[in-house]
């Protein structure tokens, strides 16, 4: 991303439920347009198929790129040790899983408990961490969750059907070109003995923006 969010603290980057902020910034950047303006272009001449391209990119979205996300989260669930190194120094303990490149680079794990709940954004645009979410879905780029997760993260919250408990405090935090956040979902309960396979199988892409969260255990596994 070319933006600057150098002028910014780390400790200016989380922001408590209520807190007002400035602009959301312009909705595309020169990226997304370009993009867009390719896309256009490949469509226009019958190179591409504009559903076939609409399937790649959710697939994208939703299933293979936060596949390395899950696979970050079970492992912290199940290995005391590597989730204190995950919350120490993120970056290095997803490369160890091998998930780095472009936009991970610099990463922060933001661990969710009983007390507290993280939410990322970015306000600029839409810096993303791609090597453990994938591509970043269409709200997360849109001017109005960009605004108003800072200004009333608890309304985005219910608006995709989370609500969390009064006194559970809220921290949104702002993603930039040289941090990315993962949040660190709390692991649901009924899920001792699980393998990191079935741990992964319950954590969803939302859940580690901090939009969401892990998918409740219907059963136990079998043990056999």
């Amino acid at each position: 991303m070319g933006h600057d969010h150098s002028s910014h603290s780390h400790g200016q980057r989380a922001h408590t439920e209520g807190h007002e902020h400035g602009s959301a910034g312009s909705e595309l950047t020169d990226m997304d347009v370009r993009v867009r303006a390719l896309e256009s272009l490949l469509v226009e001449k019958g190179y591409v198929d504009p559903k076939a391209l609409d399937l790649l990119i959710e697939t994208y979205e939703t299933k293979i790129g936060p596949h390395n996300g899950a696979r970050v989260v079970a492992k912290a669930w199940a290995d005391p040790h590597y989730r204190q190194w995950l919350l120490d120094d993120a970056t290095s303990a997803i490369a160890s899983l091998g998930y780095t490149g472009r936009q991970g680079e610099h990463m922060v794990a933001l661990e969710n408990t009983s007390q507290v709940h993280h939410v990322v954004v970015c306000t600029l645009c839409s810096c993303y961490p791609w090597p453990v979410l994938g591509l970043p879905p269409v709200w997360y780029k849109s001017a109005p969750y960009r605004s108003r997760a800072v200004i009333d993260p608890r309304g985005v919250l219910a608006d995709f059907g989370v609500a969390l408990p009064e006194d559970v405090e809220i921290r949104v935090w702002d993603s930039t070109a040289e941090i990315r956040y993962l949040v660190l979902p709390e692991r649901p309960q009924g899920t001792d003995g699980w393998t990191e396979d079935e741990l992964a199988s319950l954590v969803t892409r939302d859940s580690m923006i901090g939009t969401g969260l892990p998918h409740a255990p219907l059963t136990s596994p079998d043990p056999s």
